[in-house]
């Protein structure tokens, strides 16, 4: 009776253990790999590296070194059997977020990072990823916690941006200036000093766009090593110490009085600018509607005398002054030199 019972236990325990047991499901935001005595079933004659786009290879090619095999990818739906010596692993493939202070191995507010000018600063924000269903191999097989790296390639990443930024507008103004080989205004000057050496803290808030953008290239390469894909990098805040931005406000606070002082003396010298050059028109009409009458009786004179003579000229002359004859309240004549001289015939006046 027992050998019967033991008989019986046993045939029941593996009827549960391989068919019971043995059926799963795949959910339609997961992706499976099944494997068999720890190995999973691979694609004959395929690699991540030769599935990977050409671009990236040629792009990155450090990317040909991470040439895992390509497995077999289980798609959502089921049930589906596995037999008890194979071993289904699930990964979510849904777009994730996580932050940039997640470390599992300390609790952490904030990722320290030192600038250019020696200055320590907080950075903040969080990362979108997901993993890649084509390189399931490196995510589930390659390292015992792929996120866990990535978050330490990232941080190192952008801990060496952060020390060696340079605004991008600054340094394409100084290229602009070698290449003309043309010496630049006071404006222009002025314009390049602020960009290219001001605080790097600075810098960094104006450009986030422009350092989310380089993370975010840098990051591609973690779709090869580690099987995730970064969908989006989201730097939010960069903090420096109390100490450091209060003399950070005090040094905004002083550029923006010297730009508004500067725009101000800028507008009132092109308002006097705009002035004098309207003076200079009214006086420059105003002698040449002066001088445009005489220019015209004199070449009228020059007409009459070259056509008529010397009696003709007299004669238009004589004419010309019987209007303003007409208009006269007294005339005043003048004696000849020698009409003063004693004895003179009063004729001759």
């Amino acid at each position: 009776m027992s050998i019967f019972g033991l008989i019986v236990g046993m045939a029941l325990y593996s009827i549960y253990r391989c068919l019971l047991s043995g059926l799963y499901t795949v959910k339609p935001t997961e992706r499976a790999v099944l494997t068999s005595f720890g190995r999973a079933k691979r694609l004959k004659g395929e690699t991540t590296g030769v599935n990977a786009s050409a671009d990236a290879t040629e792009k990155s090619p450090e990317n040909a070194l991470y040439r895992y095999p390509a497995v077999e990818v289980i798609k959502p739906g089921g049930p589906y059997f596995k037999w008890p010596w194979q071993k289904v692993h699930k990964v979510d493939v849904t777009t994730q977020a996580v932050s940039l202070t997640w470390d599992p191995t300390k609790p952490q507010d904030t990722i320290e990072a030192v600038t250019k000018d020696n200055l320590t600063t907080g950075v903040n924000g969080q990362l979108r990823y997901r993993v890649c269903e084509r390189n399931l191999y490196p995510y589930l097989f390659g390292v015992s916690s792929p996120l866990e790296h990535v978050m330490g390639y990232f941080v190192s990443v952008l801990r060496e941006r952060i020390a060696n930024f340079v605004d991008p507008r600054g340094a394409e103004l100084l290229a602009a200036d070698v290449e003309d080989g043309m010496e630049k205004s006071s404006q222009e000057n002025a314009t390049a000093v602020e960009l290219t050496e001001g605080v790097s803290i600075n810098d960094l808030r104006k450009n986030l766009p422009v350092l989310n953008q380089f993370m975010e290239e840098q990051c591609k390469d973690t779709v090869m090593r580690y099987g995730i894909e970064m969908d989006a990098a989201l730097i939010t805040e960069i903090d420096p110490p109390p100490e450091v931005d209060r003399a950070l406000s005090a040094i905004n606070s002083t550029r923006n009085q010297v730009a508004a002082d500067i725009s101000t003396a800028r507008a009132d010298a092109e308002q006097q600018i705009t002035m004098s050059n309207r003076a200079v028109d009214i006086a420059t009409n105003n002698a040449e509607a002066e001088v445009a009458p005489l220019s015209e009786l004199a070449a009228t004179l020059v007409q009459v005398k070259g056509e008529g003579g010397s009696k003709a000229l007299r004669a238009y002359v004589r004419n010309m002054r019987l209007p303003l004859l007409e208009r006269t309240r007294r005339i005043v004549q003048t004696l000849p030199a020698d009409a003063s001289r004693p004895g003179a015939d009063a004729n001759t006046l």
